[in-house]
């Protein structure tokens, strides 16, 4: 059976409870006369970077490049080339890490699939921007007297900037939003972990409760809190730490708030009647639970 996107992501390290299928569809089944482009926009913070790196992974490209504008160290290329020289014997300047990048892009599309993520893109001086956009558009990258073409059937460009995009390359790619946590209520049932009847009113309860947090967590993080409430939790302040332990995006003030309090204190008589009609094991993916024994 193939797997979904959603799970080949969180295979790559990216676990949401969003699908990303439509937008993908959007991008890959247009017929484009530039090159697909992918803005990953989104809450301030890296996890626009790992979903365009789980992405670019989850896809069946041969190759995945990846460039960061505010990168201090550039990491040297694999291979050391020696520098070129002029007509006259002078030598010039080496290739810097972005045109070296976008070159071997367009040598790599040639023949194979490949993707480049090009990230941090507001650390980048607004000419480079313009050459990106010129390079969408014509597929060609000019460098010194040089010239390379890519294919634009076999690539990907994903862009991913904490500024809005240059206008002219917003308009000429497809935009995807990437939330720093999941939102809304949790639609998970019992039986998505093993679990009876019994857990329904608890679980119901815990979705009020991210509803007033503002969050929802991914399967993995619900697992995890699941396994705490049978194991570990006794009280509200354990709860607190559990919740904040185990989930991302939650805000620490949101979750002291005497709304959030409120309803952690109307749960916990949930939790002990929950606790008390069973001891039943969480039925979870291997990776998902912190272990049979309590946490030390």
């Amino acid at each position: 059976m193939s797997r979904t996107l959603r799970e080949r992501l969180a295979d790559n390290g990216y676990e949401s409870n969003e699908s990303f299928d439509y937008p993908l569809r959007c991008l890959l089944s247009y017929e484009p006369d530039v090159i697909r482009t992918l803005n990953v926009a989104g809450d301030p913070g890296r996890h626009k970077t790992a979903f365009a790196t789980a992405l670019a992974h989850s896809l069946d490209y041969s190759h995945v490049l990846y460039h960061d504008f505010i990168q201090e160290n550039d990491p040297p290329p694999p291979v050391l080339r020696a520098p070129s020289k002029d007509e006259e014997g002078r030598e010039e300047p080496p290739v810097d890490a972005f045109d070296r990048i976008m070159s071997d892009v367009c040598a790599l599309s040639e023949a194979d699939r490949t993707i480049v993520i090009l990230d941090q893109l507001q650390g980048a001086d607004f000419r480079e921007h313009i050459r990106i956009y010129k390079f969408i558009k014509t597929t060609a990258w000019a460098y010194r007297d040089g010239q390379f073409q890519a294919n634009r059937n076999h690539l990907l460009v994903f862009l991913i900037s904490e500024e809005p995009l240059y206008h002219s390359l917003q308009k000429a790619s497809f935009r995807v939003w990437v939330s720093a946590a999941s939102l809304g209520r949790t639609h998970y049932r019992p039986a998505d972990f093993g679990l009876g009847a019994e857990a329904e009113t608890l679980m119901n309860r815990l979705g009020d409760l991210f509803v007033q947090l503002g969050v929802q967590p991914t399967r993995s993080e619900y697992a995890r809190l699941l396994h705490d409430l049978q194991r570990n939790i006794h009280t509200a302040e354990q709860l607190c730490v559990s919740l904040y332990g185990w989930t991302e995006g939650i805000d620490r003030e949101m979750l002291n708030s005497p709304g959030a309090q409120k309803v952690i204190a109307g749960l916990m008589p949930a939790i002990e009647h929950f606790v008390g009609v069973d001891q039943v094991e969480i039925t979870a993916p291997s990776d998902a639970l912190p272990g049979n024994g309590p946490l030390s």
